[in-house]
């Protein structure tokens, strides 16, 4: 089970993240996420999360990529997003 809370303030969105996140959860994050609009004003708290799997590492660091604000990432999954990145970085094109 997860939930988010929506909070806005000073031109930003903050979506509080929290409980178990799993790939089959991508589709419903990914509607609420892009019914945000503009992604460099969107701030991904994620104080709540406790577990979260592959695909949402994933998920996360794209939208890091594109723009958006991780808060409060818990070290395991900041790590974790880490090592995607540098697997992603080193496989030859």
């Amino acid at each position: 089970m997860w939930k988010v809370n929506r909070m806005e303030g000073r031109g930003q969105v903050v979506l509080s993240l929290s409980g178990r996140l799993e790939g089959e959860h991508l589709n419903e994050l990914e509607k609420v996420f892009a019914s945000e609009g503009t992604i460099q004003n969107l701030i991904l708290d994620l104080t709540g999360v406790r577990l979260v799997d592959q695909d949402v590492v994933r998920f996360l660091a794209n939208w890091e990529a594109g723009g958006a604000s991780l808060q409060n990432c818990p070290a395991y999954i900041r790590e974790w997003i880490g090592a995607e990145k540098a697997a992603e970085e080193s496989v030859p094109e």
